[in-house]
């Protein structure tokens, strides 16, 4: 993938053709004071819709999972 790298002042007056570009594959990064600033990115449709309860059956949880240890509880607080 090629990396085509424009100041902001190019960016305003190139705008379609940079579009292309990033359409095209190609990374366009607009620059500000000589330093990366912003990405042109292609729009993409959203990720299709979350199916919840797609792994039931597949992962399993302790029963105790969520009973922490008072000492480990204590050590992240700082205590002793």
């Amino acid at each position: 993938m090629n990396t085509k790298q424009v100041n902001m002042h190019e960016a305003k007056s190139q705008l379609s053709q940079l579009g292309e570009l990033a359409w095209k594959g190609e990374k366009v990064v607009i620059a500000k004071a000589g330093k990366p600033y912003l990405d042109l990115l292609p729009h993409r449709e959203g990720r299709a819709k979350r199916t919840p309860g797609r792994l039931k059956g597949q992962i399993w949880v302790a029963d105790d999972f969520d009973q922490t240890p008072h000492e480990v509880i204590a050590e992240f607080e700082g205590q002793e």
